[in-house]
């Protein structure tokens, strides 16, 4: 009988060793546990000038959203096309003690006042996609985006070599930035080449395919169409058909529909500056601020851009494009 009070004494110690081994291994409060401290609380506010029905953004806030779920931040998205209300969505966020705010600079005059503000209290900002040349100024910690400028040359250089002679740059928000850096690049890459600049209203659709049509039936010696968005490159392809047109179509940027068009011959090429990069880029560099106290760039842009997609590298992109990420 003592012998098997003695068996039992020694079976309970065992246990309850065993047991407090496994909650250490675990990330418990006994000594060895190796798990790291939960990430800390954190606001961020991304704020785009992203328009009603523009696909591009999706992508945008799908890389934000992946690199809240990855850093444990809790992510505030809210956009508008108009500069004074994008700014008033910012001063919202400076008013609701964000920790941090994630901003597209397509119209710096009315946003560089309100990013200053932000700075003034205390909350850092980075700016995405828009403002390659005005972040600075504005106060913004980092960039992420592509230089539309450098983007628009290379695309205009590439027209000229594919043998394009006479060249449209469909622009479909007047006054933005990045646009007109866009169209401006295609003019000096595709000179002396023949140049246009047509601009479409991006929130009406038929309107746009319409305006599109109209030109190309007043001007059939334009062989190639250039549209700044993606979306519009489709419709552009409906334009084409509609006019009895000749032009060929490109486009900067990039969505589900473009791989299939570029793989059908519709659609030669697309500039992609890898919108999903700079969403998840934008937030995953305002937590690691917060956190280490790092800054990516090292004082200048990081460019998640451009890259041409066209039937040679489809492939690649493709899968990632039907998933919404590219």
């Amino acid at each position: 009988m003592v012998r098997d009070r003695s068996m039992r004494r020694t079976f309970l110690a065992l246990a309850a060793a065993l047991s407090l081994a496994g909650c250490s291994a675990k990330g418990g409060k006994g000594a060895g546990a190796d798990a790291g401290p939960a990430a800390p609380s954190m606001t961020v506010a991304v704020i785009t000038h992203q328009a009603p029905g523009d696909t591009y953004w999706d992508i945008v806030r799908k890389g934000a959203e992946a690199a809240a779920a990855k850093d444990g931040v809790k992510l505030r998205y809210a956009n508008d096309p108009d500069g004074g209300a994008q700014a008033t969505l910012v001063q919202n966020a400076i008013d609701s003690h964000v920790d941090a705010i994630a901003v597209t600079l397509a119209k710096p005059a009315a946003l560089a006042p309100v990013m200053r503000k932000a700075r003034e209290a205390g909350i850092p900002v980075v700016v995405l996609n828009a403002g390659i040349d005005q972040w600075k100024d504005a106060g913004a910690v980092s960039f992420f985006g592509t230089d539309d400028g450098v983007a628009g040359e290379g695309a205009g250089k590439r027209a000229a070599a594919d043998g394009a002679k006479h060249l449209l740059c469909v622009s479909h928000e007047q006054g933005q930035v990045q646009q007109e850096a866009r169209c401006d690049g295609l003019r000096r890459g595709f000179a002396p080449g023949r140049f246009d600049k047509l601009y479409v209203i991006g929130t009406d659709m038929p309107s746009v395919r319409s305006t599109i049509a109209a030109k190309l039936r007043q001007d059939p010696s334009i062989d190639l169409v250039v549209t700044l968005g993606a979306p519009f490159a489709i419709t552009a392809i409906e334009a084409v058909k509609e006019a009895g047109s000749r032009a060929k179509i490109a486009t900067f940027d990039s969505n589900p529909q473009v791989p299939a068009a570029i793989r059908s011959g519709a659609l030669q090429w697309a500039v992609d500056q890898q919108p999903y990069l700079q969403g998840y880029l934008a937030v995953d560099a305002l937590w690691l601020q917060k956190t280490n106290g790092n800054v990516i760039g090292g004082g200048g842009p990081v460019l998640t851009g451009p890259y041409f997609v066209d039937r040679s590298n489809v492939d690649r992109i493709e899968k990632f494009a039907a998933a919404g990420t590219r």
